[in-house]
């Protein structure tokens, strides 16, 4: 192979190198870059509201989520997207929580909400 032939391997290799490897950082980027909304459900008295239903709504598909509260109170919604915003609220028996909303611009990547039982849930 000549010197040229040698030349133009080479840089057709580093030019795949180039375009692979940041390709390949912007996926793992993207990956980290995904949130997670956790918190507690409480009560008025701030105890802990185990068995609580939690929803999280997807404000741009109207997707819903729900997660049962653990025997602590807590839930954990994770792998959420950051370029979207979100509601959550508590419900339990004939309580239910205010709507807190989660906004795209909150550029925080693990986000705390506190869901407060302390009014009647609307009649449906």
């Amino acid at each position: 192979m000549s010197n040229r032939g040698v030349l133009q391997l080479a840089l057709g290799i580093a030019l795949g190198l180039l375009l692979a490897f940041p390709a390949g950082a912007q996926d793992k980027k993207g990956e980290s870059q995904l949130r997670t909304i956790h918190g507690s459900t409480i009560d008025k008295n701030e105890n802990p509201v185990p068995s609580s239903v939690i929803y999280l709504l997807n404000v741009r598909t109207q997707a819903v989520k729900t997660y049962i509260a653990d025997d602590a109170g807590n839930y954990r919604f994770s792998g959420l997207d950051p370029n979207v915003d979100y509601e959550v609220h508590a419900e339990h028996d004939d309580m239910a929580s205010a709507t807190r909303t989660v906004s795209s611009f909150d550029s925080r990547r693990d986000i705390e909400v506190i869901l407060k039982l302390n009014r009647k849930k609307a009649a449906r």
